[in-house]
């Protein structure tokens, strides 16, 4: 029995060990391998002509703001009513003040992160209004899941960003929750992170913590967010949306430009017509990002899933998704944008083998194409209706592995290891070798979810299941957690700052 105890206990260390190494891991991945494109020149021009096209004679439409109307009216596009239309090229001429690559900076400089070149950051799951867990089930998310998925993320080497709206806390005020998440990513975990886009006041409260927290004139002059606006496809920019992109784009703040397309209901039932509508729509609404401030960095989005055209229920995982992503990113790379997209999506609604086989499907699709910035890489289950705690340390489990992968084939000295064949003789093992004790613990990729021992080490550590694992897993983070440090002059202006704007929040709706 004692000797049972002894080898749970040294696995437990060596499981320690590699934990404590992932956690100091680096901010982002640099890729050292090609990309996978599906999209050949012949191709490329038939997209990049019908997206002319659909901007030329049908045009889109930016709702709710004459302002902008006589921003693009002064600088020759054909503005009638809310419709704006465009001359072939007027898009990409003015998308090109935008920065192909810029540093997204986080308030711990050593958590910074590249956008766009050969970077790739794995980013979570977002908008969820659902949590899950094993021992709790399906329900509701809170202000203390958001704070708890914080802490987790903070400590996963593998996820390189704290996100944004990793659940919605339904149990705070919708007017009051941009407060309180900015707040907690802010004092709970030290990556970058993502800003408020559902109002432009919500906008600029965002701003403004983040100039509490890292200095006016740093923000004033660096990019510190990096925030999502979805275009309403087919062709249309809300008022909403529109409004958070103009006040993200005058503070020189990062503003992703991503379509929410359903296809089949939301763009034509095909992977090239839904290329150009995307195409055009991007173009148009960043090329409005370069005319309120020219250089103000920007990236290609996009959330393409085929719906079932037999249910109109969104699918995940599936081919035409990967196929859409592996086109899309040339065309980014030809406009000389960072290109965002989705990671581990899955309809599956707990964390079996149905959100197994899809998430790694998309998120292996989104590192092969080479996607910059790959959101909801961790946590999503049932069509990101609901985040999952489980789910979540699963897939940093993936996004480590993806990570490893891109980094290539090790071909210095070093790894070609010929010593090791001078020392060990024919028909001997390598497992004592000088080479194998210097290199053992780095040698290979070791995932923390994946259960590689022997049926009866797995039976007398429990017989658990990979979820079971995760669960403790969860745990662990959760107990483990300590918050990065703040002065405490900043998280008192930081507080001040909540509840002032509670104040006023809660006087104007009362």
């Amino acid at each position: 029995m004692a000797r049972d105890t002894n080898k749970r206990s040294g696995r437990r260390e060596r499981m320690a060990a590699r934990k404590a190494a992932q956690s100091l891991s680096v901010p982002y991945t640099l890729r050292r391998i090609g990309l996978v494109s599906l999209i050949d020149d012949e191709a490329i021009a038939i997209i990049e002509r019908n997206a002319d096209r659909i901007l030329d004679e049908i045009g889109m439409e930016f709702r709710g703001d004459p302002e902008t109307l006589e921003l693009f009216a002064k600088h020759g596009a054909r503005v009638d009513g809310e419709r704006v239309r465009f001359d072939p090229g007027w898009c990409r001429d003015k998308i090109k003040a935008a920065p192909q690559k810029f540093t997204q900076h986080a308030r711990n400089p050593a958590r910074s992160v590249q956008i766009g070149g050969n970077a790739q950051v794995y980013a979570p799951s977002f908008g969820s209004p659902f949590v899950h867990d094993m021992e709790r089930g399906r329900r509701y998310a809170t202000l203390e899941d958001f704070q708890n998925i914080t802490r987790m993320h903070h400590q996963l080497g593998a996820v390189n960003h704290s996100g944004g709206v990793v659940v919605e806390p339904v149990d705070v005020p919708v007017g009051l929750r941009h407060l309180h998440m900015a707040h907690t990513h802010l004092t709970m975990n030290d990556k970058p992170f993502m800003g408020a886009v559902t109002a432009p006041e919500r906008a600029r409260d965002t701003i403004e913590m983040c100039r509490i927290a890292m200095g006016r004139d740093f923000v004033d002059q660096n990019c510190v967010l990096y925030s999502v606006v979805n275009t309403n496809a087919p062709l249309v920019m809300d008022e909403t949306m529109l409004w958070a992109l103009k006040e993200y784009a005058q503070a020189g703040q990062c503003t992703v430009v991503s379509p929410f397309v359903l296809g089949g209901a939301m763009s034509p039932v095909s992977v090239a017509a839904t290329l150009a509508q995307v195409l055009a729509e991007v173009m148009a609404s960043v090329a409005l990002i370069q005319l309120i401030r020219p250089g103000a960095p920007a990236a290609f989005g996009t959330f393409f899933s085929p719906i079932s055209l037999k249910t109109g229920a969104p699918t995940f995982g599936t081919p035409e998704g990967t196929q859409f992503q592996m086109c899309a990113k040339t065309l980014a790379d030809r406009l000389g944008l960072p290109f965002h997209s989705v990671g581990g999506l899955t309809a599956a609604k707990v964390p079996d083998a149905q959100a197994g086989y899809e998430s790694q499907a998309q998120l292996m699709g989104a590192t092969m194409a080479g996607v910059n910035f790959i959101i909801h890489a961790t946590g999503c289950l049932e069509g990101l209706l609901t985040t999952g705690y489980e789910k979540i340390v699963m897939d940093a489990d993936r996004c480590s592995a993806m990570q490893r992968f891109t980094q290539g084939v090790d071909f210095s000295e070093a790894a070609q290891a010929m010593d090791a064949f001078f020392e060990v003789e024919p028909g001997g093992h390598f497992l004592g070798a000088t080479h194998t004790q210097e290199n053992f613990e780095t040698a290979f990729w070791m995932g923390d979810m994946s259960d590689n021992g022997t049926f009866e080490q797995w039976n007398a550590e429990g017989a658990l299941w990979q979820h079971d694992r995760a669960s403790a897993r969860v745990k662990q983070l959760l107990d483990d957690y300590h918050a990065p440090p703040m002065e405490a002059g900043t998280r008192d202006a930081l507080d001040d700052f909540v509840a002032r704007r509670t104040h006023e929040i809660e006087g104007e709706t009362a």
